[in-house]
């Protein structure tokens, strides 16, 4: 009944932004003056929407099949207990694991909670949103001209996981980054999944299980595709709105600006909160108003960092820890659309 009551919900919430947006558009043809205004944002909306989607599906799919069918155990067997080691594993993880930012967070707590190294599990946290073949295809899919922007996201990508796991490691190794709470829930979690398993597997055979998790698969996947959609459409409204009403003349000391450009991009990604799936077709959309270093600051920083997954690693994690977190994660990402600016302007890319 509660389970009916969320998805009653859910889609009760996403038709009224639909219609809301409708009505919008509707206003805004009535008035012949802002014509020009109201085709150039329709078109802009209209297309992030119809090119995301499908990858948006895609992505929600293929992360429930892994949410329902791998367990954080088989991942912790994966990852060698050498913390070094265990960093450069795990980020190659994140390239098969094509699991959304909205739900890596869980995962990740209960990975250190099992005893994963916390630089490790920090790299995989980062690193799966970011490179996993589903962002990679959609990345290439957005910049189908410049595929070389789909290499520097993803070699980027890896390099910045991996460097902040690397400060993880030695920076924060020595005292316990989980809340209470959280490491008590975590076993609470634990044990009744053990009695849960026990009795599912006591009480009905091979056929019912494997019914029983399609239908799990389903229901995950509808709930990742509405979490992600309403990201999408709003982030798609705020673009737009962006592309349409703000002219490049305003904004050009910001975005042909080495570094300032960076700064704008990497706020624009915290607050869009937009889904990895679908955030390459609205940094598409900037590339020809901001420089190269920020779009790949825009597309690295997003799927590490958002408004989203920061109220759940403040919930899952220490104060102290998250504070510091989020430091390395703002200074990678700058780095990393420096460093790609600085390449551009000597016409290395």
């Amino acid at each position: 009944m509660i389970t009916d009551l969320k998805k009653e919900n859910r889609i009760g919430n996403l038709i009224i932004l639909v219609l809301a947006l409708a009505a919008i558009f509707m206003m805004m043809k009535s008035i012949g003056a802002y014509k020009d205004v109201f085709q150039n944002f329709s078109t802009i909306f209209i297309s992030i929407v119809l090119e995301a989607t499908p990858f948006i599906i895609l992505g929600a799919f293929i992360a429930s099949l892994i949410h329902v069918y791998i367990t954080e155990d088989f991942i912790k067997n994966a990852i060698p207990k050498s913390k070094v080691g265990s960093i450069f594993i795990a980020s190659i993880l994140g390239i098969v694991f094509p699991v959304c930012e909205c739900a890596i967070v869980p995962i990740t707590k209960n990975l250190i909670h099992k005893g994963v190294p916390k630089g490790a599990a920090i790299t995989f946290m980062l690193a799966v949103p970011l490179v996993n073949p589903i962002v990679l295809l959609s990345t290439y899919y957005a910049f189908y001209n410049r595929p070389d922007i789909v290499v520097i996201r993803g070699v980027l990508g890896l390099i910045a996981a991996i460097t902040v796991g690397l400060a993880i490691n030695f920076a924060e190794n020595d005292y316990e980054v989980l809340k209470e709470a959280e490491v008590e829930a975590a076993c609470t979690d634990q044990c009744n999944f053990c009695e849960h398993e026990h009795h599912h597997h006591k009480g009905h055979d091979y056929y019912d299980n494997n019914q029983s998790k399609l239908s799990m698969v389903i229901e995950h996947a509808s709930e990742e595709f509405y979490d992600t959609a309403k990201y999408l459409i709003m982030g798609a409204t705020l673009s737009a709105l962006f592309q349409t009403i703000i002219s490049k003349r305003s904004i050009s000391f910001l975005g042909d600006n080495l570094f300032y450009s960076i700064l704008t991009m990497m706020v624009l990604a915290f607050i869009l909160s937009i889904c990895s799936t679908a955030d390459a077709f609205i940094a598409k959309t900037f590339l020809n108003q901001f420089t190269i270093g920020s779009v790949i600051a825009f597309m690295i920083m997003g799927p590490m960092l958002d408004i989203k997954n920061t109220f759940m690693l403040i919930g899952a994690f220490r104060g102290k820890f998250v504070i510091n977190l989020i430091l390395y994660i703002l200074l990678v990402c700058f780095a990393a659309g420096a460093v790609v600016n600085i390449l551009a302007m000597f016409g290395v890319i």
